[in-house]
């Protein structure tokens, strides 16, 4: 295990029981998997004596992460990349997203981190006073139906991490944060979305980091995240980025 906290190799993760047998490629089982392209969203609640992120637990029957407790997000769709929302990425986001992906993925990524975010908890991250986007995507048409328009320039970008190629199925993840004042509506204290995230609550980031059923990854992230609120560099500066290098894990800069 590195000094991050990270497995350096998928048989330490899953002789400690971490991962399941099921997640695992066996070694010799021909080429690692491509990674898909993923988006996670990190909602902030200032509003009490500490700040609080939303989370839920993924359940038993998935495939990826069974039973860990995460944010909400998800894979990247097609429809995510016809939308030109009308504000755009910060550019100081945006041409970190770019060091790995091009503008239009980049701005891609950030809208499945708002769809997905929605579809998971029934939370609206926009602004309603620009006419709403028209589309013919099926995963948009019932966010578009509040009125609401998905604003980009308040998401800020935190990390992004690559699942080892000793894992079956593999995700390149970028993790975002946006401030809950940016949620249309109330920022219910249970929220409800599709069900694939059970218990979704708010809770604080240093109770959130106790958490037994939590992935390597996003202790890491919350980490992060807790020392940019400090430092209130949300925008500003390099994140982490968490990938395979020479058969070993690291933490590079992006």
């Amino acid at each position: 295990m590195t000094k991050d906290g990270i497995c350096s190799n998928g048989k330490a993760q899953r002789d400690a029981g971490y991962m399941a047998a099921s997640e695992y490629r066996e070694p010799g089982q021909g080429r690692a998997v491509r990674p898909k392209d993923a988006a996670t969203l990190i909602i902030v609640r200032r509003d009490g004596r500490v700040p609080r992120v939303l989370m839920g637990q993924r359940s038993a029957n998935h495939k990826f992460m069974p039973n860990k407790y995460v944010f909400p997000g998800g894979k990247v769709d097609p429809g995510d990349g016809r939308l030109r929302p009308p504000h755009d990425l910060h550019p100081d986001v945006m041409g970190r997203l770019r060091l790995g992906c091009s503008e239009t993925r980049a701005r891609a990524l950030a809208m499945a981190a708002i769809r997905e975010t929605y579809e998971e908890t029934g939370l609206v991250v926009g602004e309603p006073h620009t006419p709403t986007l028209k589309t013919r995507s099926p995963h948009w048409a019932d966010f578009l139906q509040h009125d609401v328009n998905p604003r980009l320039d308040v998401l800020h970008y935190v990390a992004r991490a690559i699942t080892p190629p000793y894992r079956k199925r593999r995700f390149d993840a970028r993790f975002f944060m946006v401030d809950a004042e940016h949620i249309q509506g109330d920022v219910h204290e249970r929220p409800s979305g599709s069900g694939e995230l059970l218990g979704l609550h708010w809770i604080g980031i240093d109770k959130a980091q106790e958490m037994e059923q939590l992935p390597h990854i996003t202790r890491m992230v919350l980490g992060e995240l807790e020392q940019r609120l400090k430092e209130q560099r949300a925008l500003a500066g390099q994140g982490p980025f968490v990938h395979v290098r020479h058969g070993r894990q690291v933490v590079d800069l992006e």
